[in-house]
């Protein structure tokens, strides 16, 4: 780990225990009869999926996926393999004829090809939609997989990926996260590489940072935890660590500052 005094957990037992009594909590103080989770086939959705399952029981977990193109088919695959695993019921949609509806009956001005992030954004609305849907008809939560390192970058979708009812990771930054599928001993293929854009939109390489989580989180732990000075921070971290990229990180944190305002309430009236 970049820097040993970064304010990480590193009881990854214990953290497992806290968002399992966070999930059981939670879903018994709304009255719920369960849990609805968009499944990846990454990292991140597995995680949440395994602490549903380990909080509530298989019978109360239910898994969309959700792929928009042809590029998400390994993913979908792998998370229907995830749900397999689990034991829980699932179902895959696509959502390519849905977006292609969309994209019929846009607003004059709007173009879904001209601009991916445009496209994608949609992508994770839509199928924040559906997740809302099926949450909705059976009674029961919207959980995301939005972490703590995404939330402070501004890694996801607003209104999308981290419209949920539950957050269980979003105070986990993405190094505990790595630590806490260890603990859960989730499969290798969900821990290779972060979910494709043809299933979710890629939340990692969205920040375009190409930075080593680890120190993203190391970073992002002294700035918000500790302290704001860069220089300082820097001296707290390892050596090849150099000032600019502790200035990137910094920059995106604060660039990305709307992506994590809630919506602003005009005055009372009189």
């Amino acid at each position: 780990m970049t820097g040993s005094d970064a304010g990480f957990r590193d009881d990854s037992a214990a953290i497992r225990a806290d968002c399992v009594s966070f999930l059981r909590s939670e879903v018994t103080d709304a009255d719920a009869d369960g849990v609805v989770i968009g499944l990846s086939g990454g990292l991140d959705s597995t995680v949440v999926a395994t602490l549903a399952v380990e909080a509530l029981g298989p019978d109360r977990v239910y898994g969309l996926v959700l792929p928009s193109s042809k590029i998400g088919s390994r993913s979908a695959r792998d998370a229907e393999a995830i749900a397999e695993a689990l034991d829980i019921d699932s179902d895959t949609i696509h959502l390519q004829p849905l977006l292609m509806c969309v994209g019929d009956m846009t607003p004059i001005h709007t173009d879904l090809h001209g601009d991916p992030i445009v496209r994608n954004n949609l992508v994770a609305r839509l199928r924040m939609t559906m997740l809302y849907l099926a949450a909705n008809t059976t009674e029961r939560l919207v959980v995301g997989s939005t972490t703590r390192t995404e939330l402070l970058l501004g890694s996801f979708v607003k209104h999308g990926d981290s419209a949920a009812d539950l957050l269980p990771l979003g105070g986990l930054y993405r190094t505990e996260v790595e630590a806490l599928a260890e603990e859960l001993d989730v499969p290798s293929f969900a821990t290779e590489s972060p979910p494709r854009t043809g299933v979710f939109p890629g939340r990692f390489d969205r920040h375009e940072l190409d930075i080593p989580s680890e120190t993203i989180d190391a970073v992002l732990s002294h700035l918000i935890e500790g302290t704001i000075d860069i220089d300082s921070i820097r001296a707290k971290l390892d050596r090849d660590v150099d000032l600019e990229t502790v200035e990137r990180i910094r920059r995106h944190y604060r660039a990305t500052t709307n992506e994590r305002r809630l919506p602003a309430i005009g005055p009372r009236s009189e």
